[in-house]
């Protein structure tokens, strides 16, 4: 059996006396698409955090495309762990975070050159590809602010992308966008989703859930309340927590 791309054992994340997750265990195998959801504050952009490192988690160990790495170690290697981790684990934020200064070329080259120490016309030759995957190879020499919202996420996306990471992580993408752009972004996620890429994605978009979703997962003060196919969890859930939610978002 093929080992998992993303293994969180047993994680545990506090704010103060807040415990925001509590015990979560998780895997995530190569080439799947798990849908996070749940009420605001219910841990999901927590855990995604956790996964890479944003977050210090508290207790537990993360595993991501054979790197472990165990909580509370603040050792010079292990920051050398953590940056090779999120060289592996692409993340991509409610709001779009580009450099404003640079152009959409510079922004999607800048971590493979700085970070990877890639020969610039590989780093650029896989930029354009990228540009064209997400419907924006003319925006090539445009900055941030020239582009609407939902050009700044697909760049964001791509820049993400760029690393070549073996998982992707989605914090709730389309959240900041007016309804019209947000279809734009998740059809770019679900070519990705079509092409194989590993992903975990925060969202409310439960229609998107439902079509690319393998998993859905419901979470609920911190745990694992519910997980199955998007026909279990979203269509006949079997926890009154979860029912009350989809009743409540549907």
């Amino acid at each position: 059996m093929q080992e998992p791309i993303v293994q969180v054992i047993d994680l545990h994340k506090r704010f103060g006396l807040l415990e925001v997750l509590r015990g979560v265990t998780l895997q995530v195998a190569a080439r799947e698409v798990v849908c996070l959801i749940g009420r605001s504050g219910s841990g999901k952009s927590t855990l995604l955090r956790c996964i890479n490192f944003l977050e210090e988690p508290d207790a537990g160990a993360i595993t991501v495309a054979g790197m472990t790495i165990p909580a509370g170690e603040r050792t010079r290697e292990n920051r050398r762990h953590i940056i090779a981790l999120r060289q592996q684990a692409g993340m991509v934020f409610q709001s779009f975070n580009l450099f404003p200064h640079k152009t959409v070329l510079e922004n999607l080259i800048e971590a493979p050159l700085v970070v990877k120490k890639m020969n610039r016309v590989d780093a650029v030759a896989i930029a354009e590809d990228l540009l064209t995957k997400v419907g924006l190879a003319e925006k090539r020499n445009v900055y941030p602010s020239k582009l609407s919202g939902g050009q700044q996420q697909r760049v964001a996306i791509a820049r993400a992308l760029a690393m070549q990471p073996q998982v992707m992580l989605f914090d709730e993408p389309t959240s900041a966008l007016d309804p019209e752009l947000t279809g734009e972004v998740l059809e770019v996620m679900r070519t990705l989703a079509r092409d194989g890429t590993t992903m975990i994605v925060v969202t409310h978009e439960m229609g998107f859930a439902r079509e690319v979703a393998d998993r859905v997962i419901f979470m609920d003060q911190g745990v694992f309340v519910e997980e199955g196919p998007p026909s279990q969890c979203l269509e006949n859930p079997r926890d009154e927590r979860t029912q009350r939610f989809i009743e409540r978002i549907l």
